[in-house]
């Protein structure tokens, strides 16, 4: 393969060695074996098919994270740990799609250059096990939150005319490296297939607006009602769950419903409470370390000596904690587990 016109030795080595992790002369070009094979081939269609997986998933987890806290709350009760995991899944999945992105890069620029297209066998293996952690967390996701799919499937009302535009922008560039490689093969049937499979996908893409029904894109006499809120435990974006502030704040945002969980004290007063044990919401660890387990051992009279706030501002179950007034802060900290009279007549 010659390189076309442009592409100087220096910037196709450049570009071939973190790719197939190897140095390329003048003479060296010249041999067979660095020709692009079927195999090859093969491979970088994985990578690209890799890289779309990666890009979907991409996608899942920036919407999940709007109901994430349920997640930490989860492997809060398993394990006693709490940490904000949001930030784990978007580091390990920015990480996964950058990786990918940088490989599909290199290998269209090395096919404009006209290089081959050697992949080593450490990114052969970095591929397949990208590919293996992307489809277990698409599985765990099935498994454990199958709501979720709801949530993409809605989101996509929302989302859908821009993604239609970055699809047909991406594939718009990519008709480019894919034209040169059509010009380059001597494979008469590959060269009509891709054409073929190219000219379908961009009339497709083409013709999507036509199913595609976003509020986005509909004249504002169209809209539905706006949905009414529902005050889940208060408003814990705003306020400690299950305490008398997080349900004035849920009225100042005009709920329409409130929702929340009661339990039963020892001595029979029913208070709010989310969880079975009082560790993740209360400082009864340092009040009652020898019966912070035991969730019903409690009288009111010990349960009002709870501090039900201040695990708020220490472990911020939710980005909206930064924007607290210090007002807001200050009445945090004073909050107490409420029971069930105090909060209806709040």
């Amino acid at each position: 393969m010659a390189d076309p016109p442009g592409c100087c030795s220096a910037c196709a080595t450049c570009l071939l060695c973190p790719y197939s992790c190897q140095w390329i002369t003048a003479k060296k070009e010249k041999r067979k074996g660095l020709r692009t094979t079927k195999c090859d081939c093969s491979w970088f269609l994985f990578l690209f098919c890799v890289f779309l997986f990666t890009l979907v998933w991409l996608y899942f987890a920036i919407i999940i994270l709007n109901d994430f806290h349920n997640f930490n709350e989860f492997i809060f009760r398993q394990r006693k740990l709490w940490l904000d995991w949001s930030q784990v899944l978007l580091i390990a999945t920015a990480v996964l799609i950058s990786y990918s992105s940088v490989l599909l890069v290199l290998a269209l620029c090395l096919q404009l250059c006209g290089q081959p297209l050697k992949l080593h066998w450490v990114h052969k293996v970095l591929l397949i096990l990208t590919a293996l952690v992307v489809a277990a967390a698409f599985t765990g996701l099935g498994i454990k939150w199958a709501e979720e799919w709801r949530s993409v499937r809605i989101s996509l009302q929302a989302t859908g005319p821009f993604l239609h535009i970055g699809t047909v922008g991406g594939m718009t560039l990519l008709a480019w490296p894919l034209a040169s490689f059509i010009y380059r093969t001597r494979n008469t049937g590959l060269r009509v297939f891709l054409l073929l499979v190219y000219c379908a996908t961009m009339i497709a893409l083409y013709l999507a607006p036509l199913g595609i029904t976003s509020p986005c894109i509909m004249e504002e006499n169209q809209l539905p009602p706006k949905p009414a809120l529902v005050g889940h435990r208060g408003a814990p974006m705003l306020a400690p769950e299950n305490t008398l502030m997080s349900l004035h704040k849920a009225v100042e945002c005009d709920v329409q419903v409130f929702e929340t969980d009661v339990m039963v004290s020892a001595d029979g007063v029913p208070f709010l409470m989310h969880d079975e044990e009082l560790t993740r919401t209360t400082n009864v660890q340092a009040v009652f370390p020898d019966r912070a387990a035991q969730s019903i051992a409690f009288n009111w009279t010990d349960l009002q000596q709870l501090d039900a706030g201040s695990w708020f501002l220490e472990r911020r179950p939710f980005p909206t904690v930064e924007s607290l007034s210090p007002g807001d802060r200050n009445e945090t900290t004073k909050q107490r587990i409420p029971s069930l009279e105090q909060a209806l007549e709040a």
